[in-house]
């Protein structure tokens, strides 16, 4: 086991992925981190059995805390209650990762050293050198990739990718967040985080990221591109203490 006398909780929304649940788990505890946490966040949108794989593997693992979250609003607020749960647990370090194995587990331990070298944020990249996308269409890549240029250009930030969903935090950057006054219900989310924590000691490092069949709404494009120019102004809501 790789010793860490630091508290890592990985936050993980699932729904409807009885077909890789199991193996999900198995990869995440199989890099060997001896003070790793799996916290799956799960609600009634769920109907396959990912609930009941994930409490039979609960039984083998105390490592592994279901979250059913009864009053969540879709997938972000999923992320945000993992998110406050792990602080209440004592989590010194949070990572977010999507379910399905669209984000390989075996990834794990280069955002594991850059949180030890010190980072505040780890944001995972698919698009600098050594990331990529596979089983992605066309249409969604255009998107991801169009979404950082216009984003970048928009925020005056200079990440390679503003829209992934793999990336870490060190405690005190949520728990300097007012998590409720979020914006983003759908994909904007990793591009609010990534504005908001700019001025902080962040680094990218490449993904590889295996596309899913969910679709994209125009109206998530359409509230993507409306939160996007209010960023600015809302950023003195969110954080508790001004960033310098």
């Amino acid at each position: 086991m790789k010793n860490s006398s630091l508290k890592t909780i990985i936050v993980m929304p699932v729904a409807n992925e009885a077909d890789t649940m199991e193996q999900v788990i198995d990869e995440i505890f199989a890099q060997g981190f001896e003070n790793l946490y799996y916290y799956p966040v799960i609600d009634d949108f769920s109907k396959d059995d990912t609930e009941k794989i994930i409490r039979k593997k609960a039984e083998e693992n105390p490592n592994i805390k279901l979250i059913y979250y009864k009053e969540s609003k879709g997938v972000i607020s999923c992320y945000l209650e993992g998110y406050r749960q792990a602080l209440a647990d004592g989590a010194d370090r949070i990572i977010e990762m999507d379910g399905g194995l669209s984000h390989d587990p075996k990834q794990l331990p280069q955002f594991m050293e850059k949180l030890d070298e010190g980072y505040d944020c780890v944001w995972g990249s698919r698009f600098t050198k050594g990331g990529g996308v596979s089983d992605l269409p066309l249409y969604r890549r255009l998107l991801s990739g169009g979404g950082t240029i216009l984003s970048n250009l928009v925020l005056g930030t200079t990440l390679k990718d503003m829209t992934s969903g793999y990336e870490a935090f060190q405690r005190k950057v949520l728990e300097s967040m007012d998590l409720d006054q979020i914006m983003s219900t759908g994909h904007m989310y990793q591009t609010e985080m990534r504005f908001y924590c700019r001025k902080l000691n962040c680094i990218e490092v490449p993904i590889h990221y295996v596309g899913s069949s969910t679709g994209l709404k125009a109206s998530t494009v359409m509230e993507a591109l409306s939160i996007l120019f209010k960023l600015k102004k809302h950023e003195k809501c969110v954080w508790k203490k001004k960033q310098k």
